[in-house]
């Protein structure tokens, strides 16, 4: 599913980044890799606030939408 539908609060594996590939590395360097933790801490139509090792981020709606969580 993708990030923004994940329960809110709640620690979810990432499972896959379907982007190009120099948006992946971008994630990377910010801490979102396929097999770590995010925590989503609200959702909107717009984008995504989620908590990324001991930091927040604030993702697009159409980025949010190609993180997979389980």
């Amino acid at each position: 599913m993708p990030v923004g539908l994940a329960p809110a609060n709640t620690p979810v594996r990432v499972i896959k980044i379907a982007a190009e590939e120099g948006v992946r590395r971008h994630l990377m360097e910010l801490g979102i890799t396929e097999g770590g933790d995010i925590t989503l801490v609200s959702a909107t139509a717009n984008g995504v606030i989620v908590i990324v090792k001991e930091g927040r981020l604030c993702l697009d709606g159409a980025l949010a939408r190609k993180i997979l969580v389980a």
